[in-house]
């Protein structure tokens, strides 16, 4: 089919942008070559970002950057660029700050005006399209008859995004105390829905970093309230419409306050982090509900998202086409009450008691989406139903509406693979791998590791960030660096290959060579090789992926007691140090910290298992919640400094050590247990 209009983005791989290359918008795609270009012009930038699953980028689009009228007005004066924030996290972090300085909030669409240099001047998210009409002819007025003005608030406003994320080095001694952690833990709850769980707000995220702190702080501590707010919450997430019961994995968040309905886009991110943190609460807790989200999530990324070299895909969209062949959020995922009574017949009843199709679960337009509001033991004891047989009927539930709904148009699917999302998702498969022994997880780990060296790593140690049709392009970010390090760290603890375990090394030596700051030890976002932003970012607060320099602060912490490098774990104890001053007035966005900082106040274990029947001892071990350990493994003699010299040919010995000092070795994993406390 011929198109009326094609720009410039026509040539890009994201399918964020190749929405975008039929618009009558001149987009062009983020380089060097463009940016030269508004200095050789001397003209205003118009920079726009979002991504391939995001609800109001498509609203905005519709309304604004598919009008004739709207295009001649950002043609005429701006150089536009279009941003797919999934493959450019580094310019959509420089613009985010600059928006919640210019606004107080941010979020996307991302929109941006900037001086022909990159500076901003001018940003916000939505715009309908008169406000975007009118603000953006009042700039280049602006621009043309007073340039001055504009200029000296962009240098005002470039201070200021290179405060928001600068790291100063703390010159105090390093001191870190279970007391400290106990306060930042006592005013977090402050914030704690009691009743939903998650923060006592709406929209709620997930943020499965919290959770996965709290669950180990409750753990370390014997602190039920937290253990019973971590219980509640993740028990709600699954019950709640975010969570799909038809084909498994969640949606982004919620806008409710009940976790009920979601912006229904599903992200990568979301559900390899969720598996994470199901798998650890499973293992603690051993709820069946908890086994059930991992299996089910984990079966809709392996139909959804995973590709026959077993790479993961992106995102699903959250609009799809309905009945009357038009976008729809959601049109994918909701039900009317005449559907499922046309399709459940007698069943409907139980079914519309167990998924609310009643005033709680309804949403608008006729539409539900399924939520629960009670455990499977309490609803089967009112309805006088076996478990078995309420079992038995949520299978075969699940069967009907899963075939009917596969018939409808489904989602459009972001299919370009991102380094630091696979990383995740690696991580994901190797937890529940650990929790539940399925084999499958370990070898669907093993295909995604493999893909990651044999095409992201290239032959100078650098990752690169994004792979499509074959390609790999746009060179590694800091958070490409850090998740892979960490996956490759839990794939070694589970499968004793050491390969993965220098590779861990390797990259964390290229990261020092290539991001680090010498003035704060902490590491920026870009790579040196990287050409200059606005500003060079160093990200360090929690958000819904932990922040680059916790996970590598928590690698480098690790790979100390691998390689009793002493550079390793005083690097990530600087690090830990620096952020100290903030993390008791905002935990809940420095959870990956507090996490790495229990390993300082609490006993941390190195557990050394060597012999012919290593990998039997670990698995035994894995039945057990263990967050204050690390394993070595081998089955022959290895010269890595915990295995070495430990080797015995006649059995296979169990060392419990702390920073290598070890007490007398051990046969058996419940006498191991016995010698590491929590």
């Amino acid at each position: 089919m011929s198109q009326p209009f094609t720009n410039n983005l026509i040539h890009e791989t994201s399918p964020y942008l190749l929405q975008h290359a039929h618009n009558p918008v001149d987009w062009n795609p983020w380089n060097d070559k463009v940016l030269k270009q508004a200095k050789t012009e001397n003209k205003l930038l118009l920079i726009s970002v979002g991504y391939a699953a995001c609800h109001w980028c498509h609203v905005m689009e519709h309304e604004s950057f598919e009008d004739t009228l709207v295009a001649q007005t950002m043609n005429k004066h701006y150089i536009n660029i279009k941003v797919d924030r999934e493959e450019r996290p580094d310019v959509d972090q420089v613009y985010m700050n600059a928006v919640q300085l210019m606004t107080g909030q941010g979020g996307w669409p991302l929109n941006i005006v900037a001086l022909p240099d990159g500076r901003p001047i001018w940003g916000g998210t939505y715009f309908k399209k008169e406000q975007w009409i009118n603000a953006l002819n009042q700039i280049a007025e602006l621009y043309q008859n007073n340039p001055e003005k504009l200029y000296e608030y962009a240098t005002k406003l470039e201070q200021g995004i290179k405060t928001m994320d600068a790291v100063v080095l703390n010159n105090n001694a390093p001191i870190f105390k279970q007391e400290f952690i106990k306060t930042a833990v006592s005013n977090w709850q402050n914030n704690f829905d009691k009743h939903y769980g998650g923060t006592n707000r709406a929209p709620k995220f997930m943020l499965p970093n919290n959770y996965q702190f709290l669950l180990r702080y409750a753990y370390q501590t014997n602190n039920t309230d937290v253990l019973d707010f971590v219980n509640l919450t993740l028990t709600k997430m699954a019950y709640g419409g975010l969570y799909d019961h038809i084909g498994g994995g969640f949606s982004r968040y919620s806008v409710d306050i009940k976790w009920h309905v979601p912006h229904f886009e599903k992200m990568l991110y979301d559900n390899a982090q969720l598996v994470s943190l199901y798998a650890d609460a499973y293992q603690l807790t051993k709820k069946e509900l908890y086994k059930q989200v991992i299996i089910e999530t984990l079966d809709f990324v392996k139909q959804e998202m995973t590709t026959k070299t077993g790479a993961f895909y992106s995102s699903l969209d959250a609009d799809s086409l309905n009945h009357k062949n038009e976008l729809e959020e959601g049109a994918f995922y909701v039900w009317t009450k005449n559907e499922l009574q046309s399709l459940l017949k007698d069943d409907f009843n139980l079914f519309s008691a167990y998924y609310n199709i009643n005033d709680y679960g309804f949403w608008e337009h006729h539409n539900y989406v399924l939520i629960r509001n009670e455990s499977d033991e309490s609803f089967s004891e009112k309805h006088q139903i076996s478990i078995e047989d309420l079992k038995t009927k949520k299978s075969q539930w699940k069967q009907t509406l899963n075939t009917i709904r596969n018939q409808r148009p489904k989602p459009r699917l972001d299919d370009k693979t991102l380094t630091s999302w696979n990383a995740l998702m690696l991580t994901a498969y190797v937890n529940a791998y650990r929790v539940l022994g399925d084999d499958d997880y370990l070898a669907s780990a093993e295909k995604n590791a493999n893909f990651i060296i044999n095409n992201q790593l290239q032959e100078d140690g650098a990752l690169f960030h994004n792979y499509k049709n074959g390609r790999s392009s746009i060179n590694g970010f800091l958070e490409d660096y850090a998740t892979t390090i960490e996956a490759f760290l839990k794939l070694y603890e589970v499968t004793g290959n050491q390969r993965w375990l220098n590779t861990s090394r390797d990259l964390a030596n290229y990261c020092f060579d290539y991001f680090f700051d010498t003035a704060s030890n902490m590491f920026f976002f870009t790579s040196n090789k990287d050409t200059d932003l606005v500003s060079r970012s160093i990200e360090y607060r929690d958000n819904v992926i932990a922040a680059s320099n916790s996970i590598m602060a928590k690698n480098l912490f690790k790979l100390s007691h691998y390689f009793d490098n002493v550079y390793y774990y005083n690097t990530a104890t600087t690090m830990l140090n620096n952020v100290v001053p903030e993390m008791q007035n905002y935990p809940s966005g420095y959870s990956n910290w507090l996490s790495l900082m229990l390993n300082y106040t609490n006993p941390y274990y190195e557990v050394a298992i060597v012999g012919d029947k290593a990998k039997e001892k670990l698995k035994a071990l894995n039945e057990t919640y263990m967050p204050n350990k690390l394993i070595a493994i081998s089955e022959q003699e290895s010269e890595l400094s915990l295995l070495k010299n430990r080797f015995t040919p006649e059995k296979t010995l169990i060392y419990v050590c702390v920073n290598n000092s070890c007490k007398l070795p051990v046969t058996e994993t419940n006498e191991a247990l016995k010698l590491i406390e929590k």
